[in-house]
């Protein structure tokens, strides 16, 4: 399984970004898919999961409506829809996947419960 983030770049405060995660070796209708943060100098942070059924979507409480996680028809690319970005949200992205844990209604919000990732990508906000 391999899974790659892409979209990064620099925009200034207020400004949108889309990033997109791609997966080779699953589908994403089989797993969780989640995007996590780590700012310089801080832990890794829980951005936003999406169920392998597509129906739930979860975020951070930080996020307050400014982002929008979706998965496209194909099954392997997700995509994490930023905008009015505070340079609170510089960081390095990464998208994961957990295996589907039967009963679970909500998905795991600890990078250690995710099974697979990817290598970041660096979002820079300045103000």
């Amino acid at each position: 399984v391999q899974l790659q983030a892409s979209g990064g770049g620099s925009v200034q405060a207020g400004g949108s970004l889309r990033l997109s995660c791609a997966a080779s070796g699953l589908t994403f209708s089989s797993a969780t898919v989640g995007w996590f943060r780590q700012a310089p100098g801080k832990g890794c942070e829980w951005v936003s999961s999406i169920l392998a059924s597509g129906r739930g979507v979860f975020y951070g409480d930080f996020v307050k409506g400014r982002f929008t996680l979706s998965r496209d028809n194909t099954g392997i690319r997700a995509y994490l829809r930023m905008a009015d970005l505070k340079s609170a949200d510089t960081g390095t992205y990464s998208c994961a996947a957990a295996r589907i844990v039967e009963g679970r209604a909500r998905p795991p919000v600890k990078w250690s419960e995710y099974d697979f990732w990817g290598r970041g990508t660096l979002v820079t906000v300045s103000s």
